[in-house]
């Protein structure tokens, strides 16, 4: 297989852990941003997480240096615009890029502004590449409530012109959905999708929940369904979609190794697995980087991939007429 030429589809990326370490750098520069180095080697040490990190919230702190400079509007516009070329470089055909409004507000920008900018860039990248793209908002769970509708409202005006869905995001406790309910109630009454980070740090239940409190369609890793029973039928029988991403599982301790990993048994017990890279720049990952792991490490076929491929692009949030599109690169 030659995995770089293979078209691809990535449903799980946040915007802020795929940035370009250059560009840290230049917009430090450009913005009088202070920032520890600026020599590219030591930003990239800054911002990659360590093979293996003690968990997730060690991983986290890889966010801090990107966000600094991720304040207005011409940023947030040119690292989305480097995030899509990036992706359609390496074949790429479709890409959903998550963010939370919330983090890019420092220096005033409204949420309509941060929106508007990050959109603007995937527009611009589109019409470059052979790329087609929307954007997911996540509301981040460590952070006040308060404006959550108000980051609802903001992306209304953009639903169906460049985002798609709400999600919830950052560190995991147990029983978190059921703060969430009304939010996620007045994001479906919007005609938000709704895809939500669960699973991933050892909490099966909290996948139920997602789906039977908060309407997911779609599950960011839960991975951990594979010990909670009723979590897995339900997924199962909702034909909930899991957005896997086995790089940045094993560096947070989702999971002890690849081999560990459930994907494969999943994908063989007929679940709707897809295969994702959720950071690109703090997991030192790409979508073909994942691919080969994927293939090698649960010995998939080309026959395989190209059905991950069709799951990917049947449960993304994209229109019927790009689902189409994206069909036509498996014949």
């Amino acid at each position: 297989m030659n995995f770089l030429q293979l078209p691809k589809i990535d449903l799980h990326c946040h915007l802020d852990g795929s940035v370009r370490p250059q560009t840290v750098i230049d917009l430090a520069t450009i913005q009088g941003t202070a920032i520890p180095s600026n020599n590219v080697d030591d930003i990239k040490a800054l911002m990659v997480a360590p093979e293996s990190c003690p968990n997730l919230n060690e991983y986290l702190t890889r966010f801090a240096l990107p966000v600094s400079v991720m304040q207005t509007e011409a940023a947030l516009e040119r690292i989305s615009f480097e995030l899509f070329e990036d992706a359609a470089k390496e074949n790429v055909k479709y890409l959903e890029v998550r963010f939370g409004p919330q983090l890019h507000r420092q220096q005033g920008l409204n949420f309509e502004q941060i929106i508007g900018s990050v959109v603007k860039g995937m527009r611009r990248a589109e019409a470059q590449y052979d790329i087609k793209g929307n954007y997911i908002l996540s509301i981040i769970k460590v952070l006040p409530k308060d404006d959550i509708n108000d980051v609802i409202d903001a992306g209304a005006k953009f639903l169906d012109k460049g985002v798609v869905a709400f999600d919830l995001a950052a560190s995991e406790e147990p029983g978190f959905c059921h703060e969430y309910i009304p939010y996620a109630k007045y994001a479906l009454e919007k005609g938000y999708r709704i895809t939500i980070h669960a699973g991933e740090q050892g909490v099966g239940q909290n996948v139920y929940d997602a789906i039977a409190l908060l309407g997911a369609e779609r599950i960011g890793h839960g991975i951990h369904i594979n010990n909670h029973q009723q979590a897995y039928d339900l997924v199962r029988s909702e034909a909930v979609a899991l957005e896997t991403c086995p790089s940045s599982n094993v560096q947070t301790k989702a999971v002890e190794s690849l081999a560990s990993h459930p994907f494969g048994d999943f994908y063989r017990d007929g679940l709707l697995v897809t295969i994702n890279t959720d950071n690109r720049t703090v997991s030192d990952t790409t979508m073909t980087k994942e691919l080969q792991l994927a293939v090698e490490k649960f010995n998939l076929t080309e026959q395989d991939y190209f059905k991950i491929y069709q799951i990917s692009a049947e449960n993304s949030f994209a229109s019927d007429e790009v689902k189409q599109h994206l069909l036509t690169f498996i014949g």
